[in-house]
């Protein structure tokens, strides 16, 4: 007691004393914040019961996919319109009833404008600093900024430069037989997605077949390394959970350094050529640049890192995200080869002269829209979207007999997407690719706020109506010259890979590729 009493005498001794009863305050604080958040608000919780939490370490260990996570919380209360959880010790709002996530989505949007951070822009700018993670005015600036890189008009205009990587792929392919006998189509696809990013954002011609290394498929593939792995999903999750604390650790972002320098410099360099050689190039980049021009206390001055952000997210979405949606559509079209026949029949329907195919014909394929919208619907891409409250907000009762609940502001809406895609309630025979739930006589039956590929609202997906193009195109020229089989390697039905965030299949996408005879 002696050397306790003396050490509580120092000032030294005081202020560790006083730290740690301070610490221990805090933690038991934190602890019953976490547990008793959601008790008694008369609403359906998730518990934090032993259960519970094995099925959610079943995520970390492996064990459970996320998808099949996803679906097991969203049946946890299969009546409730909603129910409570804690996020990562936030309060969260799991909502499975279409008409609130209309609301959240659409309705009452200036409730819910904005998404949930856990990157610090000043840490990682090219994640902290893109459109998806912008918040209030500054996200709306940027998405009136971007808006019209994406209109029908542009879109037209892009379609050359997206059709020339496509044939240029394809046709690599049709020049190299031996790499077609059995394929993961991701390796290929990335390329492909690669060369069209390269193109359409920041007006630089690479062919990724040809030039197996270049730096923008390596910076690809490096950026891909770091959202897999344990290591990531336990830096995710610490990052979301105490974004204050992995700030103080100086926690970088998920971009590597040497990648955030070379997309710094390549933007700097195209801004550097176009201004000195007066270029105009109806691109992203170029949008941005006269935005940058601007003045005006109304606009928010643009940066050289809010550029590159840009343009970054654009391609790592394009060069993950749209590459996968590929290796689904091909994956369905090898399993299914009636379907795959029916497709092949309405792109040569509509070729144009010389076989080849127009903007206005590819808008024509109607089966194809129908192919493409149940890829989406049977594997969306990403499993889950967020909202984050910014001021409180009432929700009516979750079930009969419960009360409404004030949504705190700060607190996040969750969305299941996967699970309402399939929910057999929504979709009968969920698992079977139908691409007739699609169709002009079925589409209607569709419950609204059902069917969120790309999320809904002002915060939709701005560049989805890019990646269905490319995804078209590709698609068609494949078909064009190639018959898509399924091989020994093929896994149907897709069982998921536990170490991925997002749908995709254990083992990778493995197809054959067997050219076809053409007159």
């Amino acid at each position: 007691m002696g050397l306790y009493s003396f050490i509580l005498s120092t000032p030294f001794g005081l202020l560790l004393a006083t730290l740690v009863i301070i610490g221990v305050l805090k933690f038991v604080s934190v602890v019953r914040h976490v547990y008793f958040y959601w008790r008694g608000k008369g609403v359906p919780y998730f518990p934090n019961s032993p259960r519970s939490l094995v099925t959610s370490w079943k995520i970390y260990l492996r064990r459970m996919s996320f998808t099949d996570y996803n679906h097991f919380i969203y049946n946890y209360f299969p009546d409730a319109k909603y129910y409570g959880r804690m996020e990562m010790g936030t309060p969260a709002v799991f909502v499975r009833d279409p008409e609130l996530i209309k609301d959240v989505l659409v309705k009452e949007f200036e409730h819910f404008h904005d998404h949930r951070a856990f990157l610090d822009e000043r840490l990682d700018p090219l994640f902290g600093k893109n459109i998806f993670a912008l918040r209030g005015d500054r996200w709306k600036e940027m998405r009136n900024t971007l808006s019209p890189t994406f209109t029908a008009s542009k879109m037209k205009i892009m379609f050359d430069l997206v059709s020339k990587c496509s044939s240029e792929f394809v046709n690599y392919l049709v020049d190299h037989p031996e790499l077609c006998v059995e394929v993961e189509t991701k390796q290929i696809f990335r390329r492909y997605t690669t060369d069209v990013i390269a193109t359409a954002a920041f007006g630089i011609s690479v062919n990724s077949m040809k030039d197996q290394n270049n730096e923008f498929y390596m910076r690809g593939i490096e950026t891909s390394k770091s959202f897999s792995g344990p290591l990531a999903l336990f830096k995710f999750m610490f990052m979301l959970a105490y974004p204050r604390f992995a700030k103080l650790l100086g926690m970088m972002g998920f971009v590597p350094p040497s990648t955030s320098e070379f997309f710094k410099r390549i933007v700097g360099e195209t801004i550097r050529t176009r201004e000195e050689q007066g270029i105009v190039r109806p691109d992203m980049i170029h949008l941005l640049m006269q935005v940058q021009d601007k003045d005006g206390s109304s606009n928010y001055k643009m940066t050289l890192d809010d550029i590159v952000a840009q343009a970054f997210i654009f391609f790592f979405a394009g060069f993950e995200t749209s590459s996968i949606l590929m290796c689904f559509v091909a994956h369905e079209l090898a399993v299914n080869p009636d379907i795959q026949n029916r497709l092949r029949e309405e792109v040569q329907q509509h070729l144009a002269e010389g076989n080849e195919i127009s903007y206005e014909s590819l808008s024509k394929m109607t089966y194809m829209d129908m192919v493409i919208s149940e890829t989406l619907r049977k594997y969306p891409p990403a499993i889950t979207t967020d909202r984050l409250c910014t001021k409180s907000y009432e929700l009516p009762p979750s079930k009969p007999g419960y009360k409404s609940l004030i949504v705190e502001s700060n607190s996040v809406m969750m969305i299941p997407v996967f699970a309402l895609h399939r929910d057999p309630k929504y979709y009968p025979n969920p698992d079977k690719f139908d691409p007739e739930r699609f169709s002009e006589e079925n589409k209607d039956n569709i419950v609204p706020y059902t069917y969120l590929p790309f999320g809904l609202g002002p915060r939709k997906c701005i560049g989805n109506r890019f990646a269905l193009m490319e995804t078209k195109i590709l698609v068609a020229h494949l078909l064009q010259k190639f018959i898509l089989k399924r091989t020994e390697k093929t896994v149907e039905p897709v069982v998921f890979d536990k170490k991925e965030f997002n749908p995709q299949p254990e083992g990778g996408f493995w197809i054959g590729l067997e050219k076809r005879e053409t007159s």
